[in-house]
């Protein structure tokens, strides 16, 4: 693992009265002036900018003022399903008389608007169909819509494919021609934009000249946890809108659904980050999506109830430690599969696959061997009829949907179906044809990627003084973000002297430091350390990358390091 420092641009910004090291951190996040830390509402992009955006409201108004059935058409992850969430809840607040969802069950339909989820939708009798977090791919499904008399409104920020399909309206900021400055809305962003869009509309039909206009703000909560959770980039809109959701959850206004995950996972909604709606809130809610039906996690955001909250909060989190089981077994038969192989022959481009996988962990164990390998990986599981799923994650630099993209194109009919971002994708394709596609890929990977981009590095914002390790700056950088994908959470490095080690939770090393120059005792902690070095009473001295956090026990705060990358000196 390489610790190379964050790059800083020749002239620093003035970025207002805030401390030098705050500073120093946004400029190395690409922060320019004080107005990208301005994280009020008011800052947030127009929606006038997002191409579709009039054609949407049209449909939506017509659809309010005909009290149509509206049905939105969501997906099984965190993102999909918080924008069904927030469009059921959006759409009732401006007065819908008729609003449902449909979340296709990944393991009988797959992914989006397919003719066959067209069909199950029919039984509802719907007159407008909203796809969210999905959609922009569905060139067959929305025409199997549209020949049911059906309209639709797609609403997504995926990466489009050379063909769109032909719904009434689509707002999505990634389509051609839309020149809306921020490409990585989530899905959960773009139907928010929507809502924005169409209570703006109805204001000036004068919907609200004898009734209280809806505060859509409410929302928030949920537009911040499915931002979060989707790993979008944080840009300054997206900021905006994870940083006013976060506020909603720690003044105690977030949705029963949320504050049950969070006592149900014991934590303390009034201290939440957003790191805290990435690994503790958002794989709960993905747990219903990767091993049953997303169906349970939407019901647990919509409910008023806090009692009904709690109840499918406890099964949320009883979904979450299978899914960790099940992951666990997975990674290792898919480190059992690459043991004999030295790390010089094995492929730029990692392909896995076990009949025996379950289809809604292989995102995970993607990313984890990515993690552990450093260089893309795609993890397949059966699914059925002689086909195999794919999900792939990517590193820095590579990206994977594009790349598909050109293996498809090199090799036709090689891949069934694809999609994603840059750093995460999915693919179908036939059984028989796993072997040329990882050929394929691994070819792609060399072809865009030298050895030495295969390696792990650590991007660091430097060392600490002795003076710095206190309370007042852990917590100014807990709340100074938030802090996310694009626009990460501080990360130093520094040597420590090592006074004591002991493994805790069978897997997570505590330990006590000295600084350097030995004036300052701190308390750390390594998750998921390899138990082959941890703990080796031999070692003395370590070098570290770590985050300045906040411990609190028993009502007691204290300074704690949360080492990212720990290793002997």
């Amino acid at each position: 693992m390489r610790i190379e420092p964050r790059q800083l641009p020749a002239t620093l910004p003035f970025l207002g009265d805030i401390p030098p090291l705050l500073t120093r951190l946004y400029a190395a996040r690409g922060v320019q002036s004080e107005a990208e830390l301005d994280k009020s509402l008011a800052r947030l992009i127009p929606f006038q900018q997002l191409k579709g955006i009039d054609a949407a409201v049209d449909l939506l108004v017509t659809a309010l003022e005909q009290r149509q059935r509206i049905l939105i058409v969501g997906d099984f992850d965190a993102d999909g399903a918080t924008a069904s969430t927030v469009g059921m809840l959006g759409l009732r607040l401006l007065g819908a008389a008729h609003v449902d969802y449909l979340v296709p069950n990944r393991f009988e339909y797959g992914y989006g608007l397919t003719p066959e989820i067209v069909e199950v939708a029919l039984t509802r009798e719907p007159q407008l169909l909203i796809t969210v977090d999905n959609g922009i791919s569905s060139v067959e499904g929305v025409a199997a819509a549209k020949k049911a008399g059906l309209k639709v409104l797609i609403t997504d920020h995926h990466l489009p494919g050379d063909e769109l399909p032909q719904a009434d309206a689509l707002v999505n900021p990634n389509q051609p021609g839309c020149e809306f400055p921020s490409k990585a809305l989530a899905g959960v962003g773009v139907i928010f934009y929507v809502l924005m869009a169409l209570r703006a509309r109805l204001r000036s039909l004068g919907w609200y000249e004898s009734k209280p206009q809806p505060n859509i703000g409410e929302l928030l909560d949920l537009v911040a946890l499915g931002s979060v959770a989707d790993v979008v980039p944080l840009d300054a809109n997206n900021r905006i809108l994870v940083h006013q959701g976060l506020e909603r959850i720690r003044a105690g206004r977030a949705r029963p659904g949320i504050k049950a995950i969070l006592e149900v996972a014991k934590r303390d909604a009034a201290r939440i980050t957003s790191t805290d709606l990435g690994f503790i809130v958002g794989p709960r809610l993905n747990a219903a999506g990767r091993l049953d039906d997303m169906s349970l996690g939407i019901e647990c955001l919509l409910t008023a109830d806090a009692n009904r909250a709690r109840e499918m909060a406890a099964q949320l989190d009883g979904m979450n430690q299978d899914r960790k089981s099940i992951e666990q077994g997975m990674q290792r038969e898919a480190l059992a599969q690459l043991k004999d192989l030295p790390v010089e022959s094995m492929p730029f481009g990692l392909c896995l696959f076990d009949p025996e996988w379950h289809q809604g962990v292989i995102g995970i164990l993607a990313s984890r061997m990515k993690e552990r390998y450093f260089r893309p990986t795609i993890a397949f599981a059966d699914a059925g009829d002689g086909l195999l799923k794919g999900s792939g994650r990517s590193v820095q630099g590579f990206h994977i949907r594009d790349a598909l993209s050109v293996v498809a194109a090199q090799h036709p009919n090689l891949i069934a179906k694809y999609g994603g971002h840059a750093m995460a994708a999915g693919l179908t394709l036939p059984q028989e044809n796993f072997a040329l596609f990882a050929e394929a890929f691994d070819a792609e990977v060399r072809r865009q990627l030298r050895e030495e981009d295969l390696t792990g590095r650590m991007l660091s914002d430097g060392t600490l003084a002795v003076e710095e390790f206190h309370l007042e700056l852990a917590r100014a950088l807990r709340h100074a973000g938030p802090w996310g994908q694009h626009f990460p959470e501080p990360l130093f490095h520094g040597v420590f002297q090592l006074v004591e080690q002991r493994v805790v939770g069978e897997r997570h090393l505590k330990v006590v430091l000295k600084s350097e120059c030995g004036s300052v005792k701190l308390d750390g902690i390594a998750f998921g350390i390899d138990r082959d070095v941890w703990p080796n009473p031999t070692i003395q001295w370590v070098e570290l990358a770590y985050k300045l956090d906040v411990n609190e026990f028993r009502g007691n705060e204290t300074v704690q390091l949360m080492i990212a990358h720990i290793e002997p000196r």
